[in-house]
């Protein structure tokens, strides 16, 4: 099945898109799109992707669902298109960085700066339902994007792996931690943050390992 993805993914991950679970997938995902209001719009669906080369990859972040409101979505775990009012969960990870790194809150909450830089903002489930949260979770995305984590867990070296809360902390559990950086913590939502995301220094720790490795740090 020919999968509109940025070819540098597409190499590794082929055989997952000829598989009866990623052919199910597909066509749940675009009857949905025929019959209901879908979030991110179509060509957004990769956008994590297409913004972040295999071998650009640094750092990787994983969400649960895209944002389910209007105009939220854009492909990218926590973050917004331009011009939308941040979410409580994206003001959060702005005022850590904040007190972390002392980086003033941004203009924008879209985080296409940050995957430019080779941070992979990954939901475990690429597509919902407008206004419906959690309506295309066990279709087959999970399952997908575990064989993503998989991949790069056994086929590079040295990426972080950002993993906030309970869910993606048990998503992670296939990553190997000999061959990785794994920083965990609570999730930044209003209704953990306060629990140790807060104060996790995830931003300035993740910079330090990259240029441990001679690597550029993120500009978060």
């Amino acid at each position: 099945m020919d999968v509109r993805i940025a070819e540098s993914w597409k190499m590794h991950l082929k055989d997952e898109f000829d598989k009866k679970y990623f052919k199910e997938l597909v066509a749940f995902v675009k009857q949905e799109y025929t019959g209901f209001k879908v979030f991110p719009k179509g060509s957004q669906i990769f956008s994590s992707f297409d913004r972040c080369g295999f071998e650009d990859l640094k750092v990787v972040i994983i969400g649960q669902d895209p944002y389910h409101g209007d105009g939220q979505a854009n492909g990218l775990c926590f973050s917004v298109n331009d011009g939308v009012k941040m979410p409580p969960s994206l003001i959060n990870i702005f005022q850590e960085i904040k007190d972390d790194l002392g980086k003033e809150f941004p203009a924008t909450g879209n985080l296409e700066r940050w995957a430019d830089q080779g941070v992979l903002l990954l939901n475990a489930t690429l597509t919902v339902r407008a206004y419906s949260p959690g309506s295309h979770q066990n279709k087959g995305w999970e399952t997908f994007t575990d064989a993503v984590i998989r991949t790069i867990s056994e086929k590079r070296e040295g990426i972080v792996f950002l993993l906030w809360g309970a869910y993606a902390q048990r998503k992670g559990e296939i990553i190997d931690p000999s061959r990785h950086k794994i920083l965990a913590s609570a999730h930044p939502s209003p209704f953990a943050a306060n629990r140790g995301f807060f104060g996790n220094r995830h931003f300035s720790k993740t910079n330090t390992y990259l240029e441990a490795q001679g690597l550029k740090p993120i500009d978060w």
